[in-house]
């Protein structure tokens, strides 16, 4: 017997796991690696050069190192948001193994010759109230749901989100309603991490300025590693800071950069804005929600669903679906049944007929009703012969089609006539 496997085991999605399911990261958590050295690299260079020339340059002989301390604990701050941000449960919906079937519908379509076969149908979007306010949310092929409002799919890690802000590859993990807090804290830290690096190499410069009489110039000479550090932040500090600033107008009126990216320009009245404050306070102050996936939880057997209770707009659909005999074999019964109904009418026609003349009358020929009976042996036959293969049925069709021709016309009215004395027999054709 195979061992159970777990969820993580046979996740559908892009993400990586690590530590048996206990931490998921995006399938570009490589990435990573790039932002650790982006921020561990300037600090060791500004702990090195920076920070350690300064412990002893303030009143208290000792108090620079402080300093050097809050460099540290700085750098462990980010770096701890950091993995919170890139290595959790962003808000991912679990997909569902069947679509919801309470949505389904039967439509009559129209499948040619006037015909009106039912087709299941399914709707691609519906309307749920928030706020008083109708929203219409989507049906994700993918998953298999209805993605609640806020709620995207990730085309990188190939999940929906809830309240999916975007995609960081940065972090290399989706940004979503379980982190989104993290990602700011990770960005905020790193902008005033940054102000504080460029302060505190520019401070440096301008004590070895004071201290040596020398000039400016001079002082950037003899410390290349308090310029190379002023200019790195300088440059960051147009990335972080600015996607700083940016989240925090986000925040402010309550929305995600996917929302203001794709819904600027239609002007749409936001039905989730609580006021800066209250919006303030939702990100904050609220307790995150649990997240909706045990990842390390053993993969349960689906249990088969009953099928769906059949409704009076579906007899035709399970006449259709059902495991009925082949149309070939259709075809010659009602072909068979018309034969058989002309022949009884076409009989019981001349019988009458012949009574009304009398006995008197010429013995009539029998010989085209025997031959018109001598049909019904043959549609057995063509029945049973179109049950061997494929290839006969099609035969046996044709040969049915020809006596369904045969019987239209023997269908036609027969009747005596009298030419003078002699009574003669004459057929017309319907």
């Amino acid at each position: 017997m195979a061992p159970k496997q777990r969820v993580y085991q046979v996740w559908k999605g892009s993400n990586k796991f690590i530590f048996g399911g206990r931490l998921i990261f995006g399938p570009d958590a490589r990435s990573l690696l790039i932002t650790l050295l982006l921020i561990l690299v300037p600090v060791i260079i500004f702990c090195v050069f920076v920070a350690r020339h300064l412990r002893h340059q303030f009143s208290s002989y000792d108090s620079g190192y402080a300093i050097l301390v809050v460099a540290i604990l700085f750098t462990f701050l980010v770096l701890m948001l950091l993995f919170l941000t890139s290595s959790r449960d962003p808000g991912i919906i679990p997909r569902n193994s069947h679509p919801p079937e309470e949505e389904f519908r039967y439509e009559s379509v129209d499948g040619g010759g006037g015909r009106q076969t039912p087709s299941l149908q399914f709707p691609r979007t519906k309307d749920v109230i928030v706020n008083g306010h109708t929203i219409r949310v989507k049906y994700c092929e993918t998953c298999m749901l209805y993605r609640p409002p806020r709620c995207s799919h990730c085309s990188i890690c190939n999940n929906c989100v809830e309240r999916f802000d975007h995609h960081c590859p940065w972090v290399g993990q989706c940004i979503g309603l379980r982190n989104y807090r993290y990602f700011f804290l990770f960005v905020s830290s790193a902008t005033l991490l940054c102000i504080y690096v460029f302060s505190i190499s520019a401070y440096y410069i301008k004590v070895r300025v004071d201290n040596y009489d020398g000039t400016v110039w001079k002082a950037m000479k003899e410390s290349p590693a308090s310029v190379i550090l002023m200019a790195y932040c300088f440059i960051s500090l147009w990335f972080v800071g600015g996607l700083t600033g940016f989240h925090l107008y986000l925040i402010g009126t309550n929305q995600t950069t996917y929302e203001n990216f794709r819904y600027r320009a239609d002007s749409r009245n936001n039905v989730f804005n609580q006021g800066c404050l209250g919006n303030f306070l939702e990100v904050f102050c609220t307790k995150v929600k649990p997240s909706r996936n045990n990842f390390r939880a053993f993969v349960q057997e689906e249990v088969r669903r009953p099928p769906v209770p059949v409704t009076p707009r579906e007899h035709e659909l399970d006449d259709l679906d059902g495991d009925r005999r082949p149309k070939v074999e259709d075809d010659l019964d009602i072909g068979e049944d018309l034969l058989k109904i002309s022949q009884r009418r076409n009989i019981e026609e001349l019988d009458e007929d012949i009574r009304s003349r009398g006995s008197n009358g010429p013995p009539h020929n029998t010989s085209e009703p025997d031959s018109i009976l001598s049909l019904d042996h043959r549609a057995p036959t063509i029945r049973s012969d179109a049950r061997r293969s494929s290839w006969e049925k099609n035969e046996s069709l044709e040969i049915a089609q020809q006596v369904l021709a045969d019987s239209n016309v023997t269908e036609s009215r027969s009747y005596l006539t009298t030419s003078g004395n002699v009574p003669t027999r004459a057929g017309r054709s319907l």
